[in-house]
């Protein structure tokens, strides 16, 4: 009796088997309502905007007189940007390239170290150049990191050099890797010579307009030597076979909250650098130039560009044209050079723009064709505080306000 109801209970089983177990999905999720993704984005919101600002706000950043951009630090122009914004209303920034920011100098040898002692007034003028820095770039700097500048005087440099090859025009139809390359324009005006895919271009304007992706760049350049995380993770330390010090390494510690300072002593730059000599003493000659017609100058119509920003935000800007070393430059090119010196001070002069143009140092106060030496750079300080122009510049009411 027991085995048959045990046999009919195992007859009804299979006859009607139990439902099969209904898969569970989302054990762990959560479904957000329309609420919730807006709480999501105003915390992700807030991040993006809080996280530079704070960062500001702790992260050291020791200026003084004589500061400059490092030249480690070159591209990083969120930091640039945070340097103008300690000017004061009295101020004078120098903008330009490496002529202004010193290549061959230490801080105390620059242009504008020697303009503040002849003024007296030591930090007056603010060294606002930029290391590897060109007309098309420089328009890139001011245009999205320049705001600071606005509704002041201004000394801006207008350096030759950059016409003086189709190359240094960025005018050649082949593929040329030059600095500052993300500043340049992307699309419009075309740079022949600039080769870079669509997805460059993008992420290098996108970078221009979103301060988190600024703020992440200032990140990778000062603490880990320019690279992003998973390169310098990866990055290699040149044996055979090949070792990868940082893999171990926790990346939290390379997080300072300090803006690594230019080294000093530089030994790259200074009376007691190797390369601090004149331009005759390495054994270079002179040197042919392949200068460019105005009119088909991409750095010149780009440095016309940038004078125009500057005056639709309300600055006094003053030009100043050279020093160009003339000495360096082959007797049969110094023509064309003069005529195209001549014809940028004409364009000045048209636009009302008030331009110096100092004469040619001493060959021996040149490093090479156009970055002066520390008494190349004094000695320019003393013939600008002695040009009638400049004092008449200075000593008008300065701008400060729309």
């Amino acid at each position: 009796m027991t085995l048959q109801k045990g046999l009919s209970s195992r007859s009804a089983r299979a006859a009607n088997p139990p439902p099969a177990a209904v898969e569970t999905r989302f054990v762990n999720g959560m479904r957000l309502c329309a609420p919730h993704w807006l709480a999501v984005a105003l915390i992700v919101t807030a991040v993006l905007a809080g996280t530079p600002w704070l960062w500001k706000k702790i992260e050291r950043f020791d200026t003084g007189p004589d500061y400059r951009i490092p030249y480690a630090l070159s591209k990083d122009y969120w930091l640039y940007e945070r340097g103008l914004q300690r000017m004061t209303p009295a101020n004078i920034p120098v903008i330009g390239d490496s002529v202004i920011w010193g290549e061959y100098v230490q801080p105390d040898g620059t242009l504008s170290h020697f303009l503040n002692e002849q003024s007296r007034q030591p930090g007056k003028f603010v060294d606002a150049g930029v290391n590897g820095m060109f007309p098309l770039a420089l328009e890139g700097l001011l245009q999205y990191y320049g705001k600071p500048l606005s509704h002041r005087k201004v000394i801006l440099h207008c350096n030759l050099l950059w016409m003086s090859s189709p190359k240094a025009d960025l005018h050649t139809t082949k593929e040329e890797r030059f600095n500052h390359a993300d500043l340049v324009p992307q699309f419009y005006p075309r740079l022949p010579c600039y080769k870079a895919d669509l997805n460059h271009r993008l992420v290098a304007m996108v970078e221009r307009h979103f301060t988190f992706s600024e703020w992440a760049n200032h990140l990778q350049i000062t603490c880990f030597g320019q690279k992003n995380l998973p390169a310098w993770t990866l990055e290699e330390d040149g044996s055979s076979p090949p070792q990868h010090p940082n893999a171990y390494k926790n990346p939290l510690a390379q997080i300072t909250l300090s803006v690594p300072p230019e080294p000093s002593p530089d030994p790259d730059r200074g009376p007691n650098s190797p390369r601090h000599k004149p331009w005759s003493m390495t054994g270079e000659g002179s040197t042919r130039f392949e200068w460019i017609e105005l009119e088909q100058s991409l750095q010149w119509a780009a440095f016309r560009r940038l004078v125009q920003l500057l005056r639709s935000r309300d600055n006094d800007v003053l030009i100043l044209l050279g020093p160009f070393n003339e000495h360096i430059m082959a007797e049969e090119n110094r023509p064309s050079f003069r005529r195209l010196r001549d014809n940028v001070v004409q364009w000045l002069a048209m636009n009302d723009l008030p331009c110096i143009v100092p004469d040619p140092l001493p060959s021996a106060l040149y490093a090479d064709a156009s970055h002066p030496l520390t008494d190349g750079y004094q000695l320019l300080a003393k013939h600008l505080f002695s040009d009638e122009l400049f004092q008449k510049w200075l000593a008008s009411p300065a701008k400060t306000g729309p």
